[in-house]
């Protein structure tokens, strides 16, 4: 069974990402991101009959706001997959029958929590009552946040495959140099030297500050329609050639056989059999990056190199914009920053649409045909 080609994103619109929006709900920036997708498809909002959201907003309430009346809604929620995981949801769902236009949108406007309020969130982050997370790692383990988990993860990078950290500052380095012309980039117009990233501080031993996502407002919403029906839409038709996962391997860390193996080494070959591609025809690529070492285990994971070889990779290639393999083009999550409401992982299908319809002004890149995308 396939949906290679079945269905594909005719619009789509992103809020600026930014450290706040004051005075701004999320519901109100959702709504103002619904209705951006909507009007760039072509659409009115009562063409809307399907919405695929994030758990944190239910899609009945958006609905509601829109003045929906959805014969389909679902709520995502597998982190910062969610993005990625509710546009083959959509194309499946077109290609069912059971909606004609799906809207999918994630986003927040973030305020400045307490202490309190960020204890509450880390706790929640590895699990309720019972589970492994809150048995061992709230109480015993890595940092609060993520930053614990994935140094981890890039201390054992470094220690297996002899990765260097001038290696990892490179990933930075570009996807910064890919934020500097991006409008809805919280560092635009900053650039950063693989030594400014050296020497930032570190959140977590080995990891510096400027590898790590800041957490931010803002979000995106795109619209999904069968092939057929996007002939006749106003953009060019971004089509979905294939899909795999949201795969996993662990949900706590320590459960994990070899940290720096991530579920792309399952979720990237049924994707590219489906599409009847291989990796070698990708063009450019949005990879999740809340992390340098994220996003480098995922590229070898995905075939882009051989497992280790991540370092040499980034020495070799210029994954700029301008580069032979364009990377994060519009900088990614760690320089384009990580709207909440697991927007952060959606960003990289928005570029990617943004790209393939030849609509990323300066920094379009030269053959924008064929994108894999990872959340």
């Amino acid at each position: 069974m396939t949906m290679r080609g079945e269905a594909a994103i005719v619009g789509f619109y992103e809020m600026p990402t930014e450290r706040e929006y004051p005075g701004r709900s999320t519901v109100s920036l959702l709504a103002e991101i619904a209705r951006g997708a909507i009007r760039d498809a072509g659409l009115r909002p009562e063409d809307i009959d399907g919405i695929i959201g994030q758990e944190s907003l239910n899609s009945m309430t958006l609905a509601e706001v829109l003045g929906a009346k959805p014969r389909y809604t679902a709520s995502m929620t597998v982190h910062g997959a969610s993005g990625s995981s509710s546009i083959s949801t959509a194309s499946a769902i077109v290609s069912a029958g059971l909606a004609n236009y799906v809207l999918c949108i994630f986003g927040e406007s973030r305020v400045r929590s307490s202490s309190r309020a960020v204890a509450a969130t880390a706790a929640a982050r590895v699990g309720g009552p019972g589970s492994r997370g809150a048995e061992w790692e709230a109480p015993f383990g890595p940092v609060i946040a993520a930053n614990g988990g994935y140094g981890l993860i890039k201390q054992r990078h470094m220690f297996e495959y002899s990765t260097k950290q001038e290696q990892f500052a490179k990933c930075a380095v570009d996807e910064r140099f890919n934020a500097l012309l991006n409008p809805n980039a919280i560092w635009k117009g900053q650039p950063i030297t693989i030594d400014d990233v050296l020497n930032s501080r570190y959140t977590n031993d080995p990891l510096h500050l400027l590898e790590c996502v800041m957490p931010c407002s803002g979000g995106a919403a795109v619209i999904v329609t069968s092939a057929e029906r996007a002939k006749a839409m106003p953009n060019p038709p971004v089509y979905v050639l294939g899909a795999g996962g949201p795969a996993t391997r662990h949900d706590a860390i320590w459960q994990e056989e070899d940290v720096t193996t991530t579920p792309v080494i399952m979720s990237a070959p049924i994707a590219l059999q489906m599409s009847e591609y291989s990796v070698n025809d990708i063009e450019f690529a949005e990879f999740y990056d809340c992390y340098t070492a994220l996003v480098m285990a995922t590229i070898e994971d995905a075939g882009f190199c051989p497992k280790g070889e991540v370092g040499g990779f980034y020495e070799d290639t210029d994954t700029t914009y301008k580069g032979s393999l364009p990377i994060n083009t519009d900088g990614g999550q760690i320089a384009a920053g990580q709207p909440g409401g697991n927007a952060g992982g959606f960003r990289h299908v928005i570029e990617a649409t943004r790209q393939i319809m030849g609509r990323a002004d300066e920094r379009q890149v030269e053959k924008s045909d064929l994108c894999m995308v990872n959340g």
